[in-house]
């Protein structure tokens, strides 16, 4: 038994398409299976330094919850590097007015701050409704809590 670590090339991956409704899921535990499944860590081949990851489609993010009374307390801050330049919006009104960008943003804070993490995160496809166009990929329903 030789007693070597495996280690995966990138040509030796095969890449599977997967496809989750969050409609009544919680935010931040929908975002942690996702970013294990963009990381490749739910695989035995699981490599840190190739993305062993395998893409996400995420639809109905409109219909995400939030525990707690963070949607009205909870706020992103943005700021422009001119006086009175900082800016908040509460979850609330960005749930309403981008929720692709709630759901992406939190997987995006889980993912490595690296190039790699970069391109992991290009592999996941957020839909704020039902419909997407990647049905001729074939993406297999995974259960989220």
């Amino acid at each position: 038994m030789p007693r070597q670590t495996f280690f995966a090339k990138p040509g030796d991956v095969q890449i599977n398409w997967h496809s989750i409704d969050a409609s009544g899921k919680v935010l931040g535990r929908m975002a942690t299976q996702i970013a294990s499944i963009l990381m490749g860590k739910h695989r035995p081949q699981y490599t840190p330094h190739i993305n062993t990851g395998e893409y996400v489609i995420v639809t109905n993010a409109e219909k995400i919850v939030l525990t707690g009374r963070k949607l009205q307390q909870k706020k992103r801050t943005t700021y422009v590097y001119y006086p009175g330049g900082q800016k908040q919006e509460s979850y609330e009104s960005l749930l309403a007015r981008r929720p692709e960008f709630l759901v992406k943003e939190a997987v995006r804070r889980m993912l490595p701050k690296t190039r790699l993490g970069r391109d992991m995160l290009t592999r996941l496809k957020v839909y704020a409704g039902e419909q997407h166009s990647h049905n001729t990929q074939k993406p297999v329903a995974l259960s989220s809590n």
